[in-house]
């Protein structure tokens, strides 16, 4: 396991961490204005609705943005830099922030797909990560 902190778990989150843990994707989408929102919160901020339910996500999704990491911002990531960071859109319609795992994390490019995967990274919390499933030059 990782040594990294365990996130702070609110009434807002709370159902998102538990399914993590049962490594399961969720959302919340508004009852109101149908529109996905991410990170977990009280109120839509499309629409300001208080009326959010959790939906399941697939787990696909295109890297809209990314960064490789090749220092440790803190001692708990010294062991897993170079790492990638990136921004992913879910076929759902809320983006993400996550890492991209796997042997080929490092040829990540803007416009690849991705799906989700999880890692435990402590006894109480379990990540949700993404892999690459296909390269934006497979698909020309």
């Amino acid at each position: 396991m990782l040594n990294v902190r365990d996130p702070i778990v609110d009434g807002d989150s709370a159902h998102y961490w538990e399914s993590a843990k049962a490594r399961e994707l969720v959302a919340q989408q508004c009852d109101s204005c149908r529109e996905f929102v991410f990170y977990p919160r009280s109120v839509c901020p499309h629409c300001h609705s208080g009326d959010l339910t959790w939906r399941t996500s697939a787990g696909h999704g295109i890297v809209y943005s990314y960064t490789v990491s090749r220092r440790a911002p803190s001692p708990e990531f010294e062991g897993m830099v170079p790492y990638v960071v990136a921004l992913v859109d879910l076929d759902e319609g809320f983006r993400m922030m996550s890492n991209i795992v796997g042997t080929d994390a490092l040829g990540t490019r803007c416009g690849d797909r991705v799906e989700v995967d999880f890692e435990q990274v402590s006894d109480e919390t379990t990540l949700p990560v993404f892999r690459l499933v296909k390269k934006l030059e497979e698909e020309r």
